[in-house]
Order: structure tokens, then C-alpha cells, then sequence
């Protein structure tokens, strides 16, 4: 059986299955993507939730694992070589997952970059963007009086949700008919914008028909539906 002792997370989080890919996170819109991979990919794992309210993210155990004191973060025991692999940044996480389960990722060396293109598109500005909405318009900034910081990333979001939406005019999913990591890494913010965050009059939608449609297919995925909860919040 593979020894964890040595990472100090497992001193907050024990491993009562160290075979198994061991998830630290939160079902935020990063958070999940790593559930929902590890759903999808069947990948045995055991999940650890990570407390926000707790502040378990600032933890020393916690940030053993991920300095940078975000979730998602994984142990793989039987990463390259047989050797345990930690690893942080749910864009990398994803990436791994896929090449380890051979599957969500295309093998064509061309579409491949292409899906790992789409899914910086989501790390880069899709994230980080809607986020910022999200902080503007149901949190802590929206009692600013000045609306020019909110209304500057409303257009940038309308903007990228215009980007993802040609791109999918004429596909089934972000890379047509294959149904990859860019998809799994994606539609969860889109899902968070207009249902946690309750921004989708603010950014208009409605005017997006090829995201709503794709995002409702992927919300009535059994993986999905499954992913979106875990770990789950005692």
C-alpha cells in the first residue's frame, strides 16, 4: 500500500484509501473541475473538502501542497515512474487527469494543443473575468457607488461569452463532437455567472443561445450532476 505520511497535508486530511487519488477542494467553479474530471474519467479518488469558512486553505498542511492556498490540489500515489505526484492549478490538474485516464483530451498532436488552447481561454479570461463580475455585482464591490469597475467587466465577459458562443455555432461541444477538458474546465463559470454569482440578466444570456444550449447539455451529464457536489459540505 502507498505510503502518504510523507506530504503534511495528510495530517489534516489522513487518507483512509492512500491508493487513491486523493482531491482537496471545494465544489467552487475551479473546484469541481477536478470532481467532475475524476467523475467522468473514473479515476478512483477520495475527497477532502477544504474549508473556506475554516480558513483550512492558509493551513501549513494545506499550503504544503499548494503554496499558492487554492483549491482544487491532488495526490496521485501512483503518479509517472509509480512515484506519488502532488499537484496544484486546476488547468494542470486537468491536463494530468486526462492523459492519465487517455481520455477528454484528443491523441492527434494538432487538436491537442487546440483543446489545451481553449482550456488557457477559460484560465485566462473566462475565469478571472467572471469572477470579477461575480465580486461587483453580488459581493463586497457592489456597494461601490462608482459602476464603471463593474460595468468594465460585464463587457469584457460579454465579450469572452461572444467568443465561446461563435465558437460553438456549428459544434456540439468546444471541439465539436468530442467532449473534452476545455468543456469540463469551462461551463462550470458559466453556470456559476448566472446562477451563483446571479448575473445572467446583467450580462445578457439570453443573447448567447449556443452557451446556454451547450451549458444545458453539460449540466445533464450523470458525471457532471455528480461532480457538482463534491466533496460535499457537511
Amino acid at each position: 500500500m502507498t505510503d502518504l505520511s510523507v506530504f503534511p497535508i495528510t495530517r489534516k486530511w489522513p487518507a483512509r484509501h492512500p491508493d487513491r487519488i486523493q482531491l482537496y477542494s471545494l465544489p467552487t467553479p475551479n473546484g469541481v473541475k477536478a470532481s467532475i474530471m475524476l467523475e467522468e474519467a473514473g479515476l478512483p479518488y477520495e475527497p477532502h473538502l477544504v474549508s473556506f469558512d475554516a480558513n483550512d486553505q492558509m493551513s501549513p498542511e494545506f499550503l504544503s501542497l499548494n503554496p499558492n492556498n487554492k483549491i482544487p490540489a491532488i495526490i496521485d500515489p501512483n503518479g509517472p515512474g509509480g512515484k506519488p505526484l502532488p499537484l496544484f492549478e486546476s488547468g494542470a490538474i486537468l491536463l494530468y487527469l486526462a492523459d492519465k485516464a487517455g481520455r477528454f483530451i484528443p491523441s492527434d498532436p494538432a487538436l491537442r494543443y487546440e483543446t489545451i488552447q481553449w482550456l488557457m481561454f477559460q484560465m485566462g479570461g473566462i475565469g478571472p473575468m467572471f469572477g470579477q463580475v461575480g465580486f461587483f455585482h453580488k459581493f463586497a464591490g457592489k456597494a461601490y457607488e462608482d459602476k464603471r469597475p463593474r460595468d468594465r467587466y460585464v463587457q469584457e465577459s460579454r465579450r469572452l461569452l461572444g467568443v465561446l458562443d461563435k465558437r460553438l455555432e456549428n459544434r456540439r461541444w468546444i471541439m465539436g463532437n468530442d467532449y473534452t477538458i476545455a468543456d469540463i474546465a469551462t461551463f462550470p463559470w458559466v453556470r456559476n455567472l448566472i446562477g451563483f454569482y446571479e448575473a445572467g440578466d446583467l450580462v445578457g444570456i439570453g443573447d448567447f443561445a449556443h452557451v446556454t444550449r451547450a451549458l444545458g447539455a453539460f449540466l445533464g451529464r450523470p458525471a457532471v450532476a455528480k461532480g457538482l457536489d463534491i466533496p460535499g459540505r457537511s
